[in-house]
């Protein structure tokens, strides 16, 4: 709620409030008189107050009652301002790789860890659209459908752990085909499958390429991001002796990853830290922008009878107040 004046340039009538205040001080003075008694008897045990206060309150309140009346003719209203949204959002399924290479500490503490935080920042950032989650090892996972609570989305994300090792692997076709299903029957302007993951395609029954080509025919497109340094990665391995970190290589299939995005007119990122994984989502999200337009519109309320009916309160109290326990005698 806003409040504001529909004549504001009238609040130069204010000026006129110190003006009658200095006539009305010049013109009490100058009704100052004396009378001569020939003795002060009569007078005693008799309070010696002038009764001048009385006059100052019925000027107040005479001067409250123009102020009231300037409020009232500058015309304040209320106005609430309401807008009409019409948003052409974009359906975006997050495809995340939960295989045992996530464990690698060459993201702090890990990838998944790292990759956890930075995908919840990016579905912070996207307030119109629909977004849901995809997990996969060996097998594919569905996490959360498309939704707009994105707050739960994150808790979902949150939640993600490594898989257990019997489900170990990289179904990456697997998990683009769980995706393109939640997406073919979207009618959102834009289709987007996020996908990331640290390996290579060594499990599950279908083809990255064949899949790619069917998220094509739907109309979705695929960024993929390859997370992991160039070269070798520590990894926590359980022995005989306890947990150690054994140095492994990093072996990303880049040349797939990259077909994938090309296929579906999206993009490939290679993310070697979590600096610049969090760059490659803000660039993603750059990339797919909603449009919408908003309508605005402003409804008014006038509230000038409220300083109307405190004048006419006001000029009734000075009236009755004027007429009985401060009327004067001659």
């Amino acid at each position: 709620m806003l409040v504001a004046f529909q004549n504001p340039g009238l609040i130069w009538l204010f000026l006129l409030l110190p003006i009658l205040v200095l006539v009305y001080i010049f013109y009490t003075q100058k009704r100052f008189g004396t009378l001569r008694f020939s003795s002060l008897q009569l007078f005693e045990g008799l309070s010696h107050g002038s009764g001048m206060w009385r006059k100052h309150v019925l000027f107040g309140i005479r001067l409250f009652v123009v102020s009231t009346i300037i409020l009232a003719l500058m015309r304040p209203q209320e106005r609430n301002a309401l807008q009409e949204i019409n948003a052409e959002g974009i359906d975006i399924m997050m495809v995340i790789d939960i295989s045992g290479s996530m464990r690698a500490m060459d993201f702090k503490p890990n990838r998944l860890e790292a990759v956890k935080r930075v995908a919840q920042t990016f579905v912070s950032q996207r307030v119109n659209d629909r977004m849901g989650l995809n997990v996969f090892a060996r097998e594919s996972f569905m996490q959360c459908p498309l939704t707009t609570d994105l707050e739960r989305l994150n808790e979902f994300i949150g939640s993600i752990e490594i898989v257990n090792e019997k489900f170990d692997g990289t179904a990456i076709g697997m998990a683009i085909a769980g995706a393109v299903n939640r997406l073919r029957d979207s009618d959102a302007k834009s289709k987007v499958i996020v996908l990331l993951s640290d390996g290579r395609n060594n499990a599950g029954e279908l083809d990255p390429i064949t899949t790619s080509e069917l998220a094509k025919d739907f109309g979705i497109r695929i960024y993929t991001i390859g997370a992991g340094k160039r070269g070798t990665a520590a990894m926590p391995v359980q022995t005989v002796i306890g947990v150690r970190n054994v140095q492994v290589q990093v072996d990303i299939d880049e040349e797939t990853l990259t077909r994938i995005a090309d296929i579906t007119g999206g993009k490939y990122f290679r993310a070697t830290d979590e600096e610049s994984l969090a760059e490659i989502y803000k660039e993603i999200s750059e990339m797919e922008t909603t449009e919408y337009c908003v309508k605005e519109y402003v409804q008014h309320a006038e509230l000038f009878y409220y300083p109307l009916l405190a004048a006419l309160f006001l000029l009734v109290l000075e009236y009755i107040l004027e007429r009985s326990i401060f009327r004067r005698f001659p």
